[in-house]
């Protein structure tokens, strides 16, 4: 369990029952341990809210969408990223397009992202 900014919580539940596309697509292919592993949506972590998160592997998932090219929300991902890395999470980005264009090709990185860090576990 990572520390969070309890505040955040009822956000996260909002933010769940208002998934964009992507996210609930992406959703539907990921839950139930369709990886190998459990993943969580909208999870706090620190001052933060991630969109899918699995505890076992310390692994966050990110969809970016068109607003995160922006230099100031780029800026702004990048300083959230480093700080949640600091707690040893691992993240793997996913371009919103990816996500509703390319879903077999996102499919295949997770799996061999989630493969790489369950082999380091062990």
């Amino acid at each position: 369990m990572h520390p969070y900014n309890r505040k955040l919580k009822h956000l996260a539940r909002q933010l769940r029952k208002n998934s964009t596309l992507s996210e609930v697509l992406l959703w539907k292919q990921i839950k139930d341990k369709a990886l190998g592993v459990e993943f969580h949506r909208q999870v706090p972590i620190l001052d933060y809210i991630v969109d899918f998160y699995c505890h076992e592997i310390m692994m966050v998932i990110e969809i970016d969408g068109i607003t995160h090219d922006h230099p100031e929300k780029f800026q702004n991902d990048k300083q959230r990223q480093e700080r949640i890395e600091a707690l040893g999470v691992i993240f793997a980005r996913i371009t919103d397009s990816d996500v509703k264009h390319n879903m077999h090709g996102v499919l295949m990185c997770l799996q061999d992202f989630v493969k790489q860090l369950k082999a380091k576990q062990t």
